[in-house]
């Protein structure tokens, strides 16, 4: 709401959006190139793999195993403390335990499972292949024999009990094309990890001492000031580079909207493995640079040129161009008014939801901004009602 008012009140001061800075979101695009590029120029892998090669594997790793299974699950309370998971694993491990009985595991799917979803049909998940579920369900499935019932699994859903239904391999010959370049996009993957490794440990990056802390502040205020040199500071640093806490704070806003909240949820290891990754994708930057990989100045300002058309787009599509501002009417009640119809589009599905990341990160910059928490009940009710 507060993005979509700035946005406005931008769109009706200046169409063209020249308070704005788009390089640092064209950057992340041209830099994606650059480490497409590096890895074509120097990552170089000989991807043959003979028949009987690829046979052996095949046998060896099941890729093309095609699953059927049910599932009784429970969810976990938020901020579930380690008390209250063994409480719902001890009601969950009697379920299966009337299973193994011999209750049916269908009906009591029906009736107990926790998963929308599927309960209504007995639990039924439908066919699946290997990667189409988390790895710890995956797991527990590909160890069961048709027929056989899990112990209590945990995945980020909730805690499960599993019976498999059906286990079927598709022959050699049927899967062997789709297998092969699945081989062949692992070689190369591999390949890849092995030269990003070689980078790393040459460079030796070390997490500065606080920066855990100051990833976990910037996710719960991502839109706190920084003095200069509070923006400078290295989260991550080696010979040559740093990761700053101005870069961190710029990938925030052009991430994925669930990376603060996972960040948020994260461990110190999940944290420490986060700012690594940030390490090794500057190193790959800056390996692509020395290569002579970085585009050319005028495919930046051409691709600067198409966000700015991208964002006019948007604003046109939420109605924020050509205001329907009544003679004499003050230009913040028309874009009130304009934002509002906006979000009910969206709300109603009429029209998408614009995210704008860095944008209203920058839209936000020296204007004071504020949620009132006695607006909140007015506004459930009313998205209730639309």
């Amino acid at each position: 709401w507060v993005n979509y008012t700035l946005l406005a009140e931008a769109t009706a001061t200046d169409s063209m959006y020249g308070m704005l800075d788009f390089e640092p979101m064209v950057m992340r695009q041209t830099q994606q190139v650059m480490v497409f590029q590096l890895r074509d120029s120097v990552i170089q892998v000989d991807t043959f793999v003979t028949d009987d090669e690829l046979r052996q594997r095949y046998e060896a790793e099941e890729p093309a195993v095609e699953l059927r299974a049910r599932h009784i699950m429970f969810q976990l309370p938020i901020g579930v403390t380690p008390a209250q998971r063994d409480s719902v694993a001890l009601s969950l491990s009697g379920v299966r335990d009337r299973v193994l009985a011999g209750e049916n595991f269908e009906v009591l799917a029906q009736q107990l499972s926790q998963d929308p979803g599927t309960a209504f049909n007995g639990g039924d998940l439908g066919p699946f292949g290997r990667g189409d579920m988390v790895a710890p369900f995956e797991e527990a499935v590909l160890a069961l024999r048709p027929g056989e019932i899990s112990d209590v699994v945990e995945t980020p859903m909730g805690l499960h009990i599993i019976r498999l239904d059906e286990r079927r391999v598709r022959g050699f010959e049927e899967a062997a094309p789709l297998y092969r370049r699945q081989v062949q996009t692992r070689m190369v993957q591999e390949a890849e990890s092995v030269f990003v490794a070689g980078l790393y440990d040459r460079a030796g990056p070390e997490i500065a001492e606080g920066a855990l802390d100051i990833v976990r502040e910037l996710v719960e205020n991502p839109g706190s000031a920084l003095s200069g040199r509070a923006a400078g500071r290295s989260v991550v640093e080696w010979e040559g580079g740093a990761v700053t806490v101005e870069d961190l704070r710029t990938l925030l806003q052009l991430e994925s909207p669930t990376l603060p909240q996972q960040l948020a949820d994260g461990s110190d290891e999940q944290l420490t493995e986060f700012l690594q990754s940030l390490a090794r994708r500057d190193l790959l930057i800056r390996a692509a640079e020395s290569e002579g990989l970085r585009p050319a100045r005028e495919s930046i300002d051409e691709m600067i040129e198409e966000a700015g058309v991208q964002l006019r787009t948007a604003a046109r599509v939420l109605g924020f161009f050509d205001l329907d501002q009544a003679p004499g009417e003050e230009l913040d009640v028309a874009v009130a008014r304009a934002v509002e119809a906006a979000l009910v589009d969206n709300l109603s599905g009429a029209t998408q939801v614009v995210p704008l990341g860095l944008i209203g990160f920058q839209l936000r910059e020296g204007r004071s901004t504020d949620v009132f928490e006695s607006g909140f009940g007015q506004v459930v009710l009313e998205v209730a009602q639309i």
